[in-house]
């Protein structure tokens, strides 16, 4: 996201109301500062509000954001080591990954998007929202359609083509086997996340690469199904140029089992505060991936037929 005050050449006026006509180019920000966004090395883990729960996001206008929580349970993480070395577990899950991510081209699905600024009393005083259908044409080409997408009414950011971009590759994070040669993969430990047994690793770009984005923090991987079962992190890096600053939030994003070995990303959510040079700006953003159904298959030739479950 970028300040909307970044973007504004001369009046406060101008500056304030930008976004009303910038429906289509809106930036999300994010809760690091430049020099944090840079790092390389692994992010601090989440902090208890990010880890406590799932929590909703209020209607803008009508009070402060209403969260509805929904419990996560964690056991301390142990430094336990597994009784398989860590870079079997490791080309084991990023191969399951790139399984994953064929099998879930062959799915339709809903993606609700909700992004707002909210103030210091924690109200809400913007609010972008965007509903879409993950679907296939006939000739078996997946597309998206927006089925909802009221004016925005964002005033203190704007969202740019980097978060639409990010909103698809890496808040539902996937560690395919073509993209590990790109990231360190280091292994933390061992924990238990709702009743699940997994290993935890942080994951950093081993380079920025000019306009390439990238995930940066900390995964779960299942020990059973030796797939991500949950991430924390943010997309890097971050965006500073001469009047345009471009920042993006950390988020917390679940999956749930929903066919055979397969994870699937069901609920993302940052809160967090985006450190632009003009001042802080607080956002909340939740993205709900619901609807799962199967289309065609990732070896058929021809046009696709819908499998009926």
């Amino acid at each position: 996201m970028t300040s909307a005050e970044n973007l504004a050449s001369t009046t406060l006026v101008v500056r304030h109301r930008l976004i009303l006509g910038l429906f289509l180019s809106c930036t999300l920000a994010a809760s690091v500062s430049p020099i944090r966004a840079q790092q390389q090395g692994p992010l601090p883990p989440p902090t208890a509000s990010g880890s406590s729960g799932s929590p909703g996001m209020g209607n803008s206008g009508t009070g402060p954001a209403v969260e509805k929580t929904v419990a996560h349970t964690e056991s301390t993480i142990t430094n336990e080591p597994p009784a398989t070395p860590v870079d079997q577990i490791i080309q084991k899950f990023s191969q399951h990954e790139s399984e994953f991510r064929k099998e879930r081209d062959n799915y339709t699905y809903t993606q609700t998007f909700v992004m707002q600024t909210v103030d210091l009393d924690g109200y809400p005083d913007g609010e972008y929202r965007m509903t879409s259908d993950i679907l296939f044409t006939p000739d078996g080409k997946r597309y998206e359609k927006v089925t909802y997408a009221p004016p925005p009414t964002l005033t203190r950011i704007t969202m740019s083509q980097q978060d639409l971009n990010d909103l698809k590759n890496i808040q539902p994070f996937v560690l395919t086997t073509e993209d590990l040669p790109k990231y360190n993969v280091t292994y933390v430990g061992r924990q238990v996340v709702d009743e699940l047994h997994a290993y935890v690793f942080d994951v950093a770009p081993k380079k920025i690469e000019k306009n390439e984005r990238y995930f940066q923090g900390r995964v779960w991987v299942d020990e059973k199904d030796l797939q991500i079962v949950k991430s924390y992190g943010k997309a890097v890096p971050d965006i500073m140029k001469k009047n345009n600053e471009n920042i993006f939030p950390h988020f917390e994003t679940y999956r749930e089992n929903i066919t055979g070995p397969y994870w699937f990303p069901t609920y993302t959510h940052a809160d967090d505060t985006l450190h632009f040079t003009s001042g802080g700006v607080r956002i909340r953003m939740t993205v709900k991936y619901a609807n799962y159904k199967r289309f065609g298959s990732s070896h058929k030739i021809g046009t696709p037929v819908e499998v009926k479950e």
